[in-house]
């Protein structure tokens, strides 16, 4: 949790600091891009290792009730939709 709170710290610098930096014609906007580009490089899979584990989670809830209960296959699947498309939003969020 400490993790994900310094990377948005430091997004959150970066973009507020991105309208100076190219205003002034710095060299440092350089400098600006790259640590943005690391930032969101390393922010993305950070954000994802959450509803990726979620997904495997349901996924294998599902597998597992059709397997017990046969005749509520559709019941099921349509449950482990939904609940499919609510987990991957976060990660488009975190997108």
């Amino acid at each position: 949790m400490a993790g994900k709170r310094i990377i948005l710290l430091l997004t959150l610098i970066m973009a507020l600091s991105a309208s100076p930096l190219l205003a002034a014609g710095d060299p440092a906007v350089i400098d600006y891009f790259k640590w943005l580009a690391i930032v969101a490089g390393l922010g993305m899979p950070l954000a994802v290792i959450g509803p990726a584990i979620a997904q495997g989670l349901a996924t294998k809830g599902a597998c597992e009730g059709i397997a017990r209960n046969p005749e509520a296959n559709t019941k099921i699947t349509t449950a482990l939709v939904i609940g499919l498309a609510m987990i991957e939003s976060l990660a488009i969020y975190a997108l």
